[in-house]
């Protein structure tokens, strides 16, 4: 890490966070599909975004260290996890892309179903959030635990 600072700042943390949690709930469902897939290219080309991924998480969690206060326990249930943190992502990304579809729009018809389903969203969005905070999937207010989280998820999709 460059001599600028010994820490990461908490903005970039976050920001780290959101990557490794999307991409290491993306790596295990490329791993889970693989053994689907018929198609040699389709394959290969799963392959290099599995390889890919991997790189990505190695790299990121070399900057968990720099982390503001690292903790090393968490409390931790895979498949939950797993499941709960892809139907945020989900939800998460929905979100956005009806944010942006919205801003393309035209015709006040598309306009009204657009605002209908991004509120739609954001309501399931607000309770994946909530139950995984209530049920401590998603520790949001300890930095330390959210980390630690994304540390064993990712690790758990490497080893796959």
């Amino acid at each position: 890490m460059p001599n600028y600072q010994q820490a990461l700042a908490w903005h970039e943390t976050l920001e780290i966070h959101e990557l490794v949690a999307f991409q290491a709930i993306g790596l295990m469902k490329l791993k889970k599909g693989l053994k689907e897939i018929q198609d040699q290219e389709l394959r290969q080309i799963y392959l290099k975004t599995i390889q890919g991924l991997d790189m990505n998480l190695r790299e990121l969690l070399q900057f968990y260290p720099y982390a503001p206060h690292p903790q090393q326990s968490a409390d931790y249930r895979s498949s939950d996890s797993f499941l709960a943190g892809d139907l945020l992502a989900f939800a998460k990304t929905a979100v956005r892309n009806y944010g942006v579809a919205i801003t393309e729009t035209a015709t006040p018809a598309v306009r009204k179903v657009l605002k209908k389903q991004l509120n739609q969203a954001i309501d399931i969005h607000e309770q994946i959030y909530s139950y995984m905070y209530r049920k401590g999937l998603y520790p949001s207010y300890n930095l330390n635990k959210l980390l630690q989280n994304d540390m064993m998820l990712a690790k758990q999709a490497m080893s796959m």
